[in-house]
């Protein structure tokens, strides 16, 4: 009786880094990697050495300095004897704004003209179609421009909210569209309001964890608990509660004209709303068709089998097919929340001052810091980009196919 062992492994030699399929990749890689490495060592010294050549030296000293400019909407106190690095910091802020904003909006216009354009309603369908061959093949930057004229051109200015018989009138007496931008009750915040907030982000977090559990006590066991009305009790209930509890501690600062123009309350302005509209319908179009794809990756015999068991076709969508196209729809959907990220850029045409119209511009024309100024600019878009990437590989590997 005979048995078959491994062959003896033989003494390492330097060839096998080449001949030995179990090393030559480790071999290529090394040596890409050392050439990169080269090659960029030569880059920045020739950059090193140019810079002397030229009587220059790349220093961050600048940004200790007063900016000396205005900005017309930040998010935290700001004037004009502030630092750059100050700028910076607004511009970083509303640069991430706008981000989140316009990836949330798109996200929705997205998924339902994804849903729709598959409708058998033969009008609403086409409707859908027709938005997104309109928008996705129009260049954003010309969707920016378009939306901030109509606001400009359309929407009246503060004086009309004026006299005994004002020509327009706020909406609910709160909130005044005007071609300024858009001015909103601001919260007050008292004492105990904390309380409130932080049994707001429990009710949420309460109803993300009521919805997995019927969804898994829907699949082990078959019972299917009610998803609408406990979610919005979960959501609002206990919050109301501790409102009136702690004796109402947040309320609302209405905006008023004072002058020529509005006080108080929040002004969202006309750059942000037309940046943020912009990027949503125009990446709205694109996130549409990754839906449509992602369920139309679906077979047709799991929407079948579901009606055959009698559920609802809006059951059968969000139990049996979204589920499945979601590991379809998100690997594309990062590359769309990355593309709105960048094309926020844009914002300099309608004077929105984000990262690019800050540091990039205002910042690096004073200084004449150029080349610190667009590393850093680099250096922030390729931050965030990571961010987004990491965040949404998280979710795409939590919804893909588990197999056995």
């Amino acid at each position: 009786m005979t048995t078959i062992t491994d062959p003896p492994q033989g003494a390492f030699r330097l060839s096998m880094l080449i001949n030995d399929t179990r090393y030559r990749s480790y071999t290529f890689q090394f040596i890409a990697l050392i050439a990169l490495i080269t090659a960029f060592a030569y880059l920045g010294s020739n950059l090193i050495s140019n810079l002397a050549a030229a009587g220059l030296n790349i220093s961050y000293k600048f940004l200790g300095s007063s900016a000396g400019y205005d900005i017309n909407q930040t998010l935290v106190e700001y004037t004009s004897q502030s630092t750059n690095a100050r700028a910076a910091l607004v511009g970083i802020l509303n640069t991430l704004l706008v981000a989140f904003l316009a990836c949330v909006t798109a996200t929705i216009l997205g998924v339902i003209a994804g849903v729709l354009r598959l409708s058998n309603n033969w009008l609403v369908s086409k409707l859908m179609s027709f938005y997104v061959e309109i928008f996705r093949n129009i260049p954003v930057l010309i969707w920016i421009i378009i939306i901030f004229t109509i606001m400009i051109a359309v929407l009246p200015g503060p004086r009309a909210f004026r006299g005994d018989e004002p020509e327009a009138s706020m909406f609910l007496n709160s909130i005044a569209f005007t071609n300024r931008g858009v001015y909103i009750p601001a919260p007050v915040w008292g004492a105990g309001s904390m309380v409130v907030v932080a049994t707001f982000i429990l009710s949420v977090i309460g109803v993300f964890a009521y919805r997995r559990y019927a969804t898994k006590l829907l699949y082990d066991t078959g019972k299917l608990l009610p998803m609408g009305w406990p979610s919005v009790a979960i959501l609002f209930v206990p919050t109301l509660l501790i409102y009136f509890v702690m004796g109402m501690p947040i309320g609302l600062e209405y905006p008023e004209l004072k002058g020529f123009n509005f006080a108080g309350g929040i002004k969202v302005g006309g750059p942000l709303i037309a940046l943020w509209f912009a990027l949503s319908i125009y990446t709205g179009a694109f996130i549409a068709e990754n839906v449509r794809a992602g369920i139309q990756a679906i077979s047709k015999g799991q929407t079948e089998a579901a009606g055959a068991l009698g559920l609802r076709s809006g059951r059968i969508m969000n139990l049996v097919v979204l589920p499945q196209a979601l590991r379809v729809i998100i690997p594309p959907l990062i590359s769309q929340y990355l593309n709105i990220t960048k094309n926020s850029s844009l914002a300099i045409a309608v004077g929105y001052a984000d990262i690019t119209a800050t540091l990039g511009g205002i910042t690096l024309n004073q200084t004449g810091r150029a080349i610190e100024c667009v590393l850093l600019l680099m250096l922030f878009y390729l931050t965030i980009s990571l961010a987004i990437s990491a965040i949404m590989n998280v979710y795409n590997n939590s919804v893909k196919l588990k197999e056995r």
